[in-house]
Formats: structure tokens, C-alpha cells, sequence
């Protein structure tokens, strides 16, 4: 449990979500503890576990071993609706995360093909995030306000699926994803809308950065709710 908490720590902080400083504040453990206990160099008291765990918001039902992730063309029993967050950054969604399971037929997810790199097959597939009035303003109507999404996070490429359509895609901008068509274009990620009266938007590439960083997945499904 201990290992699990640590890797678990370990990928917040280098997504950027936490600091060993900022953890020492919430918890009142000295920033060497929990450096050394990072770093393979000591454990932790329960005492000190119970702090951290707390301190983050990490129930202990999110370190237990999760369910295998579904690989290529597998269907799904069921579609964690999750926060944006969520999404974007945890490969394996936690129990906590799980804000409703959406049970769509398994043929509309059996046969879908993938196209991301392979670190990206240890990740859950499929997972569902609901859009923002205002973020779906720029898809309207093929979006409409609180529309439930449902994301392929194992195709980040920007290779189109289908030669007559183009590619519907959860990407990531500033802290939340919105759904746009897009393209590179002079290395930028090019957001594009269904609305004609809004906005393109430019993403710039840092350092070595490319296209399927910013990309969440393929939207392969629509529910717009009533």
C-alpha cells in the first residue's frame, strides 16, 4: 500500500499538481521525511500515511489494485464519467473519480481502432466528460450544453480515422479539455470550431512537446442530454 501511495505521489508531482513544500504544509512532515520516503529511503508511520491521505483527498480504496484496462477493440462494461482532470492525467481512474458509469452496447466500442504510442495501452480506454455550457458553444450543434462525451484515450494521433470526416478531439487547454476538430500547423495544435462564429485557437508546442501531449483522445461519442 505504501509502494502504491508512493508512485502515486510521485506522478502528481511531476504532472505538477504537487510539491514536496506543498505537501509538507498540508501534512506538518518535514520536507526530508517525505523526500526520503519518495525516494525508496525510508517508510511512513501510519500516522504519517493517515496525514497524506487526507492531506490529498486519497481514499485508501484508490491504492488498491484496479481492474485490468481495456485493451484494443475490447468492449466495455461500462464508461466512468469523470472530472476533466481526471481524464487528462490519471491513466488508471481511481474509485474516487467515478462520478456515474454510462453503459453504452458493446458494439459501439468493439471494433474501434486505436493509434497512440505504446506507453498510452497501459491506460484506461474509455472514460466519458461532460462539456460546459461554454465550452460548447464553439461545437454547437453538434455539442450542446452539458453534452456527456465519450473519449478513446488510446488515439491521441492526429491521423484521421475516417478519410470523409474530420477527427473530434478532447484537448487539453489550461486546466480543462475542450472539444475541438484540430490540426499542427507550424508547430502549433490548431483548435478548430464547429460554430463559425467562434474562435480558432492556437496552442503553441514547448520544448519537445507534440500534438498527443495536448490531446486527451478521440471523442467517439455524443450524448447530448435533453
Amino acid at each position: 500500500m505504501q509502494e502504491r501511495l508512493r508512485l502515486e505521489l510521485l506522478r502528481r508531482i511531476q504532472r505538477g499538481s504537487l510539491s514536496l513544500s506543498l505537501l509538507s504544509r498540508q501534512t506538518g512532515l518535514g520536507v526530508s521525511h517525505i523526500s526520503n520516503f519518495l525516494h525508496n529511503k525510508r517508510g511512513l508511520s501510519l500516522e504519517s500515511m493517515d496525514r497524506i491521505l487526507a492531506a490529498q483527498g486519497i481514499a485508501l480504496a484508490d491504492l488498491l489494485p484496479a481492474s485490468r484496462p481495456l485493451g484494443d477493440g475490447e468492449p466495455a462494461g461500462g464508461i466512468p464519467l469523470v472530472s476533466h482532470e481526471t481524464a487528462m492525467h490519471e491513466p488508471v481512474v481511481r474509485h474516487s473519480a467515478v462520478r456515474r458509469i454510462l453503459h453504452l452496447p458493446h458494439e459501439m466500442l468493439r471494433d474501434v481502432r486505436a493509434h497512440c504510442p505504446p506507453g498510452r495501452k497501459a491506460w484506461m480506454r474509455f472514460v466519458a466528460i461532460r462539456v460546459a455550457a461554454a465550452d460548447a458553444d464553439a461545437m454547437s450543434p453538434v455539442i450542446l450544453p452539458d453534452a456527456l462525451v465519450v473519449v478513446d484515450r488510446h488515439y491521441n494521433s492526429l491521423v484521421q480515422y475516417r478519410p470523409d470526416r474530420p477527427n473530434l478531439y478532447a484537448v487539453r487547454s489550461d486546466a480543462h479539455l475542450v472539444i475541438r476538430y484540430a490540426d499542427f500547423q507550424a508547430s502549433r495544435l490548431v483548435l478548430r470550431p464547429h460554430n463559425r462564429d467562434a474562435p480558432i485557437e492556437l496552442l503553441e508546442m514547448d520544448g519537445d512537446k507534440t500534438p498527443g501531449d495536448l490531446i486527451a483522445g478521440r471523442v467517439i461519442v455524443v450524448l447530448n442530454c435533453p
